[in-house]
């Protein structure tokens, strides 16, 4: 394998794709290496590198299948339960805190 095209920022030719860009038009890279890549210069630092995907060799996302959903909603749950209290916090538990607000500053938040 030969090296990589390398391209400036925003100067890629049609036919290339971020895995965002991918996403966005409902596709997935699909296995395929990498085809190219884009370079944005910045000062006293090196370049930021974005990987390029062929959009034609790109295969359409998989569907969530029930079990899926069940998953990921299982484990948006178990983020917003606070360890301490138990309770649904409504909001993701801060990983700094590791309990809800309410356990973790008891005297501000029953006033």
């Amino acid at each position: 394998m030969g090296a990589l095209p390398v391209f400036r920022w925003r100067l890629a030719p049609d036919g290339y794709a971020t895995r965002r860009q991918l996403r966005a038009r409902g596709l997935r890279p699909g296995g395929q290496d990498v085809a190219a890549q884009l370079e944005r210069p910045r000062r006293r630092r090196g370049p930021l590198v974005a990987y390029l995907y062929r959009v034609e060799k790109a295969k359409p996302v998989r569907p969530m299948t029930p079990a899926k959903w069940a998953a990921l909603a299982k484990a948006n749950a178990a983020r917003r339960t606070c360890p301490t209290c138990g309770r649904d916090a409504g909001y993701v538990i801060p990983t700094s805190l590791g309990m809800c607000v309410t356990c973790a500053y008891p005297n501000e938040c029953a006033a």
